[in-house]
């Protein structure tokens, strides 16, 4: 099975209707990944098989649960989750902000040959980044544990709408348990990712007043 079959098997999996254009844009977004990766080892996998299942499928598999059309990517490293997001969700705007200077080199090149007019790179540290406008969905994966998470990037979320999301594997019981006030689990969700046998859960949390 190529890779495009595969695409279109796990989106449909996933319940995402796309175009073709979008769906081939994807593609070529894990071509970039693969092209760049030889240089600035963007991430360990190797294989386009398991960089579409475990990246792009685990990326996409959150969207049900995210609302709102500013969003942010704190630690974005190679795009993920907010290209792939951006890419099927074009109303959107999203901000990848990611402080390591040759991953952000990386996202400004992905943004401009996948012609991501609804994404903005921000090469900054999270606890130094101010917006004034706020987003409504504060997402990380594979960032930092909870803890350090909301104190590193809550004041992010707009008051009193928006949500911090964490996308995690295993249930966090440890790190939930440890999530400092004022803020509030708000859901768990045990995600499905087509191809995936590990398991995936995306924490809600919902910044204290």
């Amino acid at each position: 099975m190529n890779l495009a079959t595969q695409l279109a098997d796990g989106l449909a999996a996933l319940g995402v209707s796309l175009p073709d254009e979008t769906q081939a844009r994807l593609l070529q977004y894990l071509a970039l990944i693969r092209k760049w990766n030889r240089v600035h080892n963007l991430t360990a996998m190797r294989e386009p098989e398991m960089i579409l299942i475990r990246h792009l499928f685990d990326s996409l598999a959150i969207l049900p649960h995210i609302a709102g059309s500013r969003i942010v990517d704190v630690g974005s490293g190679a795009g993920l989750p907010g290209i792939p997001l951006a890419l099927v969700r074009p109303e959107w705007q999203v901000v990848l902000l990611e402080s390591n200077h040759k991953k952000a080199v990386f996202l400004q090149q992905a943004r401009i040959e996948l012609k991501l007019n609804n994404v903005e790179i921000v090469a900054e540290r999270v606890e130094n980044f101010r917006s004034a406008s706020g987003f409504d969905t504060v997402i990380s994966r594979a960032f930092s544990d909870l803890a350090d998470f909301v104190k590193l990037a809550g004041h992010l979320a707009i008051e009193g709408g928006g949500r911090l999301a964490a996308m995690k594997g295993v249930y966090p019981h440890e790190e939930l348990a440890q999530l400092p006030p004022p803020f509030v689990i708000e859901n768990v969700f045990p995600v499905v990712v087509p191809g995936l046998e590990a398991k995936r859960h995306l924490v809600m949390i919902k910044p204290g007043v």
